[in-house]
C-alpha cells in the first residue's frame, strides 16, 4: 500500500512540474490530494504549506508591535529589572536608554543569576548589554530566518522607514509560521480579552488588537497609527493614560484600571448612551 501511495505521489510530482499552471494554488491542491497526505501525512503537509507561506511573508506581517514589546530601562534599579523579568518570563529583553524609543541593546536574564541581592550594588547594566541587531519591516521572513541561523541570534528589533522602533521579531515568531504555535509554561492559555463585569460594562485588555475591540464593540476606529486599545487611547490624549483616568471615545468610555510607567494593562470599557 505504502509502494503504491508512493507511485502515485511521483506521477502527481511529474505531472505538475509539467504543467504550464505551475502556481501556488496548484501545489496547494495537489498536496491536498488524499494519496499525498497518506503518504506524508497531514503535520507535514501543513508544514509544507507553511514553508511556502514564509517565503511570501515580511517582516511587518507578524512582528510583535511596538505597543507589545516589554522593555527594559537603563535607569531601571535590579529590583526592577528581576521584577519584570520574572512576571513576564521572557529570556531576551531589549533595552532603552532614558525614556527614550531607541533600543541600545539586549539584556540576556541568565546574565541577571549570578547576581544575589546583597551584589546587586555591583551590577553595571552597560557591561552586560549584548548589541541589537535591527531589520527593516519589509524584510522577507526566509531571509531573516537564514540570517538567524547563520548568526545564531535568537532576536531582532524591527524598524520603521524613519528608523523608529516599529516592533520586535525572535526566530519562535518564524519557526511557529512553520511548525505551528510553540506553546511554554509561560503562555497565557484561555484568558478573556474582554469579560463583562455587568451590563454594558466590560473589562478589557490593553493589547486586545483595534480590529477584534471594534468588531465586538461595533465601533470604527482606525489601525494606521496603533495596533491596540492602549495605543489608541495613548495616542488620543498625546501620552500614557495614568490608573483611573478617564477616556471618552465617541460613543465609548474608556476607564483605565491598571497600568504602569510603561503601559496601559487593563481597561474598564462602557459604552456611553
Amino acid at each position: 500500500m505504502k509502494e503504491e501511495s508512493l507511485i502515485k505521489v511521483m506521477n502527481f510530482l511529474k505531472s505538475f512540474f509539467k504543467s504550464k499552471k505551475q502556481d501556488i494554488d496548484s501545489f496547494y491542491s495537489m498536496i491536498n490530494q488524499s494519496e499525498w497526505k497518506n503518504f506524508i501525512g497531514n503535520d507535514e503537509v501543513k508544514m509544507i504549506k507553511g514553508v511556502i507561506e514564509v517565503s511570501e511573508l515580511e517582516v511587518k506581517d507578524i512582528m510583535i508591535p511596538r505597543s507589545n514589546m516589554i522593555l527594559l530601562e537603563t535607569s531601571d534599579s535590579f529590583d526592577e529589572l528581576l521584577r519584570t523579568i520574572i512576571d513576564s518570563g521572557h529570556s531576551r529583553f531589549p533595552v532603552i536608554a532614558d525614556n527614550k524609543d531607541k533600543v541600545v541593546g539586549i539584556l540576556l536574564a541568565k546574565d541577571l543569576l549570578k547576581f544575589s541581592k546583597d551584589g546587586e550594588d555591583s551590577f553595571e547594566m552597560d557591561s552586560f548589554l549584548r548589541p541589537a541587531t535591527f531589520i527593516p519591516e519589509s524584510k522577507r521572513l526566509k531571509t531573516l530566518l537564514r540570517e538567524f541561523r547563520k548568526s545564531r541570534n535568537h532576536i531582532a528589533i524591527v524598524v520603521d522607514e524613519y528608523g523608529r522602533t516599529a516592533g520586535l521579531l525572535t526566530i519562535e515568531d518564524v519557526l511557529e509560521q512553520i511548525v505551528g504555535d510553540i506553546e511554554d509554561e509561560y503562555d497565557i492559555k484561555d484568558v478573556p480579552l474582554i469579560k463583562e463585569v455587568k451590563k454594558n460594562k466590560f473589562i478589557v485588555d490593553a493589547l486586545i488588537r483595534i480590529e477584534d475591540f471594534n468588531e465586538f464593540f461595533d465601533t470604527e476606529f482606525l489601525d494606521e497609527d496603533y495596533d491596540t486599545l492602549g495605543g489608541l487611547l495613548t495616542q488620543t490624549i498625546g501620552r500614557l493614560p495614568k490608573k483611573n483616568e478617564i477616556v471618552d471615545l465617541k460613543s465609548i468610555r474608556c476607564k483605565i484600571i491598571e497600568s504602569n510607567t510603561r503601559r496601559i494593562d487593563t481597561v474598564e470599557v462602557a459604552r456611553i448612551d
